[in-house]
């Protein structure tokens, strides 16, 4: 259950952040509200988690998977520009948590 709460904190949180875009600097109250609810959301979630993972553990799998998801959703959605650069730092943010799981959870 505690793999499925971080999920659901996860896409609770990519939601909220395509809804900041979306709510042109909070001039538009329906995507507003959903970034209030999203990161609400997604910290009750998250505070769920830390119940059974470390702080940052946690916080590395919530942070990186995010950070990818809206790169790639940038690009795939909006025409964000696609670069060796931005290829490797998102497999650096992967690499990263990979290291943080294997160094353990305490």
């Amino acid at each position: 259950m505690t793999a499925i709460y971080l999920s659901l904190a996860i896409a609770s949180e990519v939601i909220a952040t395509l809804a900041l875009k979306a709510s042109e600097g909070f001039s538009k109250p329906l995507p507003s509200a959903i970034v209030v609810v999203g990161y609400g959301l997604s910290f009750f979630l998250l505070a769920l988690v830390l119940k059974h993972f470390s702080v940052g553990t946690t916080y590395a799998i919530w942070s990186a998977v995010g950070t990818a998801a809206i790169a790639l959703i940038g690009i795939a959605a909006y025409g964000e520009s696609l670069n060796f650069l931005k290829v490797a730092s998102l497999g650096l943010i992967i690499l990263g948590v990979v290291g943080l799981n294997a160094a353990g959870a305490h």
